[in-house]
């Protein structure tokens, strides 16, 4: 039985919940591929690193880090001073990239992803900052290395967007998409529509997890515009920045705006969009009222959708239902397996 090493950078939500999901399907990656999994490395972002060649005991990481504590006392050697130093110091099979997005260069999850591709690894994410910031250099790289560079994850967490493009759709051309891509702004307009206020609204999305500290992301559209230039970037092969993404977010959205739409029988969506044209690509994530007639108007809560626009599938669209964290895992673990598929 072939056992495969894995390192993880970044052990938050994601993180522990793939370790958790991989647990649950031993027995059928077993089955299914004669292979066993060992996590050998954990690099989080302020509570420590720790490496055991033989195995990490992951179960009691996320102990300690449940409790606020560092994880290096884990470690059967002296732990690297960085995720970078592990990478390179630490042999492995894959290494899963999950720090926390960059909206502005894609760093330092690029250099991390491209280090562990250098190194011969499979390089796996659910990071966008790479995918836009990399993707022609990280997938010319992993070409070069005989290893894959996947990042199922990166855009509506575990939805099977990009491999949906890469394999069951050949020879389609994608001429555009529409969609609902931050979950968060979604969440914060619908109870604007209930009558709290904006403010209101984001204490409540704090309460609960789904917004940062600084919300600034999601709300000033840096999160969904990220998104849609991941999805122009892969699969529409125009690349694309957040900053070249017109770009409008929900802070302009008042009570009365939100009740005379509501009057109307519309609703307030954070709409995402790129179509080709004859001068280019337009791209563009705002605020905009959708009639009952339109897919977006039903996607409620914390859900995400998206519409494509194909030469021969002119709507094919993708609903993910008020997904988290054990959505985005299974995003990585199917990027894992058709690795393995794929040799």
């Amino acid at each position: 039985m072939r056992e495969y090493h894995l390192q993880l950078v970044g052990f938050g939500n994601v993180g522990r919940a793939f370790a958790r999901l991989l647990e649950s399907k031993r027995e059928w990656l077993k089955r299914e591929f004669d292979c066993d999994t060992l996590i050998v490395g954990i690099a989080t972002g302020s509570h420590g690193i720790a490496i055991n060649p033989r195995g990490l005991d992951w179960r009691k990481a996320i102990e300690l880090l449940e409790k606020g504590q560092s994880i290096t006392p884990l470690s059967a050697v002296t732990p690297p001073v960085s995720a970078i130093e592990m990478i390179h110091a630490l042999p492995a099979d894959f290494m899963f990239e999950n720090s926390p997005v960059n909206h502005h260069s894609g760093q330092p999850a690029l250099d991390h992803l491209t280090a562990a591709l250098e190194a011969g690894m499979h390089a796996v994410t659910a990071n966008k900052g790479p995918v836009v910031y990399g993707f022609t250099e990280l997938t010319r790289l992993a070409a070069q290395k005989n290893r894959r560079f996947l990042f199922e994850s990166a855009v509506m967490d575990g939805a099977p967007i990009f491999s949906l493009f890469r394999g069951p759709l050949p020879a389609v051309e994608l001429r555009g998409f529409t969609g609902i891509l931050n979950s968060c702004t979604n969440l914060l307009l619908e109870m604007m529509e209930e009558g709290k206020s904006f403010d209101e609204a984001l204490e409540f999305g704090r309460s609960i997890g789904i917004t940062e500290t600084d919300p600034s992301a999601d709300i000033d559209g840096w999160d969904a515009a990220i998104k849609v230039a991941a999805l122009s970037t892969v699969l529409m092969g125009i690349p694309l920045t957040p900053t070249l993404v017109d770009r409008t977010g929900i802070r302009g959205i008042t009570p009365a705006m939100m009740a005379e739409a509501k009057a109307q029988g519309e609703r307030w969506k954070l709409v995402c969009s790129a179509h080709r044209t004859e001068s280019g690509l337009t791209a563009r994530v705002a605020p905009g009222r959708v009639k009952p007639s339109s897919p977006l108007y039903s996607i409620n809560g914390t859900s995400s959708f998206v519409q494509f626009e194909t030469d021969v599938l002119p709507g094919l669209g993708i609903l993910e239902s008020n997904p988290g964290p054990e959505t985005t895992a299974y995003g990585l673990l199917a990027d894992m397996i058709n690795a393995l598929r794929n040799g």
